[in-house]
């Protein structure tokens, strides 16, 4: 049958042509036929002819002879062309010269799929004018070949011809390109003088699929006659690559509940065999699925897409009645199309069953018991709950709220990340005196929402029942700290103040006695017995132990209780200021030169430890000077510095200059001081001060000094 869909396609061709043609009574050298187009058949079977092919030089064919472009077909002398042996690849054409004494002429043979069949028909009657392929001389004739991959020994092996319509003694075919003198070389080779093209070894398709050569016709001494003309090799392909999953591992997740058919993951699979012919058409199938429960089906694979969608009810589908929420599918991808000659490969599929919060978390018990000291912070119980959904996810994990019994945020509640509990703290300690005993209403809810269907119940709250146990607390002082001013300089004894400390204890009947812990300059003491502080030394403002003006002292407040108990008190002690510092005067020593034309000496400032307004402005001033003659002055320059002043260029030797300053406190305190003058020998920019003429002292400072002693 399909041999005779054949001839009646080319019979068709032949009788459109010669319709086409019959206006023209003259002989025209050649093929009648210059085209012809078969249906690609499955397989072209030995010795059956194909089509019938009609030469006609117009002087009786003498010495008619066919040379055939693919060394698997021949034609015989009546034009008939035939297949060597039985061939299941021919390529997409075959080309037909033939010669006689008079005449040659080519004709190409169409190989075409059957849908390509009714364009075909279709090209040839758009033909108008002139039938048929318009003539066209070709000096070389390289028709495409087609050379299956993975051929099997021997070779080298005859793949197809080139032809040259026109023969020159001596000429020679070259072949060149990639596979003949380019890497890879020397694939390929022709026989110079018949044109035969050869294959020197196995083929790989998925290495390289097609070769585009170039063959030359040259003289003996190696000068191009005709070419290059391109001629293209193809590789066809077989069966030989098996599907591959490379972009594993596969992991899918379909939430539990889910409705049937809902899709989880596509499996997808790589085939290197030729994507356009069934060595990589690709199916997919489910080889396996553990566990098998509840159902040996849970999923399903589209054969063409690798989509997997589940095929349960979502009763089924149900993660918490589970054996486990993984399944393992082993997926097989078969090319072929699917069918039993088909290669296959195999990965495997991991689906996750994912939690959604249709449980809500439950107390394992409606009330909790829990016992704590007053005054203590930290943890005083652990609330257990109980939830079934996934603990990895919020639809497990616990969110606790206090929602009565804690006005005065004395509590709070976190979750254990570990176990789910909710952790009880206290957080501000509690007072037994106050109350003995607290009652917590507690809920507990999921982080993510419930499902819509479901809802929170009575096993979502619970009661924590608080005892407080009574403990022996220290004393308190009221207030602390505590805070005086008083002035500096009191006398011995005086009273600072009277502490107060009260026992928070007041169910029990203590006494509380107190003593001194901390009194840096030792100046305090307290009565033990009614907390009256007392100076025991004079308070001093300028003492290292102040530190801003303010004094601290700690008293203990200790009860009767047994074991005893302990209270602190904070004493701060705000020292006025008194003026008790006389002023101080700097620099104590200055140089000049015995030829200084600037007789300004030194500058001089004073300071007090004092407070304003207990010191500056200083007033400065010079004890009267002995002699006839005034040897200095003193100038005052602001509050705090003045200058010394020669009048007159002194002789080398040591002055001590009598100056007094005094404060501005009231009343006023004066410091009487010396300052000491060298006056030195300059020579060269060099000051001698080693050796003085004489010691020169002021009489009036000598007489302040003895009117001092009296």
């Amino acid at each position: 049958m399909q041999h005779k869909t054949q001839l009646t396609l080319s019979f068709l061709l032949s009788q459109v042509l010669l319709l086409a043609c019959a206006e023209d009574l003259e002989c025209t050298p050649g093929f009648q036929q210059k085209v012809f187009y078969i249906e690609q058949p499955f397989e072209f079977t030995e010795d059956q002819p194909i089509l019938n092919l009609v030469f006609d030089d117009c002087k009786g064919n003498n010495k008619l002879n066919f040379e055939v472009s693919n060394p698997d077909f021949k034609v015989e002398h009546d034009g008939s062309l035939v297949a060597l042996k039985n061939v299941s690849e021919a390529g997409r054409a075959l080309f037909v010269h033939a010669r006689s004494e008079h005449a040659e002429d080519m004709a190409e043979i169409l190989i075409v799929g059957a849908d390509e069949k009714h364009d075909a028909l279709k090209e040839i009657f758009k033909i108008e004018g002139n039938l048929g392929i318009p003539r066209q001389k070709r000096a070389i004739l390289a028709t495409p070949i087609l050379i299956p991959e993975n051929q099997r020994p021997p070779f080298p092996r005859s793949v197809g011809k080139v032809i040259r319509s026109e023969g020159t003694e001596g000429a020679k075919f070259r072949l060149s390109g990639k596979g003949v003198d380019q890497d890879p070389k020397g694939i390929f080779r022709i026989n110079e003088i018949s044109g035969d093209v050869s294959v020197t070894r196995p083929l790989d398709r998925e290495a390289i699929a097609n070769y585009e050569l170039e063959v030359e016709v040259t003289d003996l001494s190696g000068k191009i006659i005709d070419g290059p003309v391109r001629l293209d090799i193809s590789v066809i392909d077989q069966n030989d690559n098996r599907p591959m999953f490379k972009e594993g591992p596969y992991v899918g997740h379909v939430m539990e509940g889910s409705p049937t058919g809902t899709t989880v993951m596509r499996m997808t699979a790589f085939d290197a065999d030729d994507p356009s012919t069934d060595n990589a058409l690709l199916r997919y199938n489910i080889l396996k699925q553990t566990p098998t429960k509840p159902s040996p089906n849970m999923f399903y694979i589209d054969p063409e897409k690798g989509d997997i969608v589940t095929v349960v009810s979502p009763v089924l589908l149900d993660r918490e009645t589970m054996e486990t929420p993984k399944y393992e599918l082993v997926i097989e991808a078969k090319d072929m199309g699917g069918h039993d000659v088909g290669l296959t490969g195999t990965a495997t599929a991991t689906i996750l069953i994912d939690d959604k919060n249709d449980h809500p978390p439950e107390f394992t018990k409606k009330e909790f018991q829990a016992t704590v000291k007053e005054g203590v912070t930290g943890v005083i119980v652990n609330l257990t709950v109980g939830d079934r959904d996934d603990p990895a996810t919020g639809a497990w994990r616990a969110v606790y709220t206090i929602i009565n019994g804690n006005p005065g945020q004395s509590f709070e509640i976190h979750t254990n990340p570990q176990t789910n509990e909710g952790m009880l703290s206290v957080v501000k300690p509690l007072d037994y005196e106050i109350s003995a005993f607290h009652t917590l209403l507690i809920k507990v809810e999921n982080e993510d929402p419930l499902i819509p269907d479901i809802a929170y119940g009575p096993s979502s709250t619970a009661t924590v029942q608080i005892t407080v146990e009574d403990v022996n607390e220290g004393p308190v002082f009221h207030p602390n700290p505590m805070t005086v001013t008083k002035q500096e300089n009191i006398p011995i004894g005086s009273i600072v103040l009277t502490v107060n400390a009260t026992d928070p204890d007041t169910l029990q009947h203590q006494t509380i006695r107190y003593s001194v812990y901390k009194d840096p300059a030792s100046w305090l003491e307290i009565n033990p017995t009614n907390g009256t502080v007392a100076t025991t030394a004079v308070l001093d403002r300028e003492s290292p132990h102040v530190q801003d003006n303010k004094y601290t002292a700690l008293f203990l407040a200790i009860d009767s209780g047994n074991p005893p108990a302990t209270g602190t008190g904070t004493l701060h002690i705000t020292l006025e200021d008194v003026n008790d510092n006389v002023p101080s005067l700097y620099p104590t020593l200055a140089k000049v030169c015995d030829d200084a034309k600037d007789l300004r000496v030194v500058v001089l400032g004073a300071s007090d430890k004092d407070l304003h307004p207990n010191t500056d402005p200083f007033k400065f001033e010079l004890s009267k000077q002995s002699g006839p003659e005034k040897l200095w002055r003193i100038n005052k320059l602001n509050n705090t510095h003045a200058q010394v002043v020669l009048l007159q260029n002194l002789k080398k030797a040591n002055y001590n200059i009598p100056i007094s300053v005094t404060d501005s406190g009231k009343p006023p305190l004066t410091n009487n001081t010396e300052l000491k003058l060298q006056v030195c020998s300059c020579k060269k920019s060099r000051m001698d001060c080693s050796a003085s003429d004489a010691l020169h002292i002021s009489m009036t400072l000598i007489l302040l000094s003895l009117f001092s002693l009296f």
